[in-house]
């Protein structure tokens, strides 16, 4: 499973997470397309902003694997504004897959505004190196 060293843990000041420090043993959990309903709470609609914006900061429009990215938070981003690249396999940690600015924009508005939200990024509690791994592949 690849690590995205320097990808945020978690969206500053909540336990909303982005990442995972290993890979489950049982295998990936699958990427499952979760609806977005107008009556979500703001928390979660802020997370999934936080986490999109943090994607496009991180890499863009260029493809990227699924790696140590968080399950959970992809599925309510995936098909939609998170497109894979090729066949989606759901279970594999080295899917590749890609920001579809044009989703993104017309899902998230706010975060193309020149009034963009600013995300502070310091993740002091996330280390890139995980004692218990040993394993960065």
């Amino acid at each position: 499973m690849l690590k995205h060293r320097g990808f945020p843990g978690r969206l500053p000041g909540t336990d909303f997470q982005f990442i995972i420090r290993r890979a489950n043993k049982k295998g990936a959990t699958p990427l499952t397309r979760r609806e977005r309903f107008r009556d979500r709470k703001p928390a979660d609609r802020r997370a999934d902003a936080g986490f999109l914006a943090a994607l496009i900061a991180h890499f863009g429009e260029e493809p990227f694997q699924r790696g140590n990215l968080d399950a959970g938070r992809l599925s309510w981003l995936i098909g939609r504004e998170v497109v894979a690249v090729g066949k989606l396999d759901p279970t594999d940690y080295g899917q590749l897959l890609r920001v579809d600015m044009k989703r993104a924009e017309a899902g998230f508005p706010e975060l193309f505004a020149a009034d963009a939200p600013e995300f502070d990024w310091d993740d002091a509690g996330w280390d890139d190196e995980d004692p218990e791994d040993g394993d960065d592949s």
